[in-house]
């Protein structure tokens, strides 16, 4: 069923402002208002976990720049999908941490903030979540993915009871405690609930309709997330998600004309389950919005009023007329790189949710 008022998410920390899973980028974000910091865990060679969006790291560190860790580039097959980088399954957190953070998008966001901060463990997210609580005076929440669990589980690393350890550290494996998981694959939440007893919240996160989660590609149960998230999907996911996280387009589609298209049942389908839906990912750079919502420049030069072929890649679009159309669609929780931008649109309005 919906919340009584949308969550703002913040993804990655405050990742279109500082370097994506830093502890400055969460930082920023608890200031900035968000209610929960996501974070993507992945494990290390001596199993720990520590907040990186891929295992691959030669794009969102300085790796390159560390002769003795370059070398160890090799090439893996993840989740189906042949990959060429570094990997933190073939590093120990020692090693780990002398290597600093960089921007995922220097075209669109530039690298005067790189080389500053290292890569965080989870304990130190835990630790950070709990005193930005206490001096905030509002209790900041942690959203957690698992990242490629069946290709950790593979190497001897499941993230599974690694997560719930150190949740259970912090006093946070409670059904009230301020944490969601998610995952892509539905196997990693199942076995969550049903083998590790897990009461903490769980959303399946769904890349697109026709997509196949990779747990159950490996294991030839090709169901689609159409399927999965379907009435009848959903209700086999009864007891074991309480919530579904989809890509936006698959709320609310991009029209052949460049606006946002009519909702999907998907909104609807989710709260007659007595689900959540919190969509995915709002930022507010041109690329990532539709084309009838970019500005800049070289749109208004064109056509007016943001419409043009090609705005500037790093300009801002109207990401609060984005958010604003999502949450008129219903959804009850935004994940966003900007949550300043998208709390300032709901304090601007927020459309009332039938």
């Amino acid at each position: 069923m919906p919340t009584a008022s949308p969550l703002v998410l913040a993804h990655r920390g405050a990742s279109g402002r500082l370097p994506e899973h830093t502890l400055a980028a969460y930082e920023l974000a608890a200031r900035q208002g968000a209610d929960y910091l996501e974070l993507d865990l992945v494990a290390t060679r001596d199993g720990t976990l520590v907040a990186r969006h891929e295992n691959d790291i030669s794009g969102t560190t300085d790796v390159a720049d560390h002769p003795a860790l370059a070398g160890r580039r090799r090439r893996e097959v993840v989740d189906g999908t042949p990959v060429e980088g570094v990997f933190t399954e073939d590093l120990d957190l020692d090693e780990l941490r002398t290597l600093r953070a960089r921007e995922r998008l220097p075209h669109l966001r530039g690298t005067d903030r790189d080389g500053r901060w290292p890569v965080p463990t989870f304990p130190e997210i835990i630790a950070l979540r709990a005193a930005l609580s206490e001096e905030l005076g509002r209790e900041l929440g942690l959203y957690v993915e698992l990242k490629h669990p069946t290709h950790f589980s593979g190497l001897g690393l499941p993230l599974e009871e690694r997560m719930l350890a150190d949740l259970e550290a912090a006093g946070l494996v409670s059904r009230d405690a301020p944490v969601f998981v998610q995952c892509f694959e539905p196997g990693s939440l199942r076995r969550l609930r049903e083998e590790l007893g897990c009461p903490l919240r769980h959303v399946l996160l769904a890349t697109a309709h026709e997509d196949v989660p990779a747990d159950l590609r490996a294991a030839a149960q090709p169901r689609t997330y159409a399927e999965l998230l379907s009435p009848a999907g959903l209700e086999t996911l009864a007891g074991v998600v309480d919530g579904v996280g989809p890509r936006k387009q698959m709320v609310l589609p991009w029209a052949p004309d460049g606006t946002l298209g009519e909702p999907t049942s998907l909104v609807g389908d989710a709260h007659a389950a007595g689900m959540v839906v919190h969509a995915w990912t709002f930022r507010a750079e041109n690329p990532f919005l539709p084309p009838s919502l970019r500005r800049g420049r070289d749109a208004d030069a064109e056509q007016g009023a943001g419409r043009g072929d090609d705005p500037e890649p790093a300009a801002h679009g109207d990401l609060a007329a984005e958010v604003r159309a999502h949450l008129a669609a219903g959804v009850d929780g935004i994940f966003t790189d900007h949550p300043d931008l998208v709390v300032q649109a709901l304090r601007e309005g927020t459309p009332e949710v039938g």
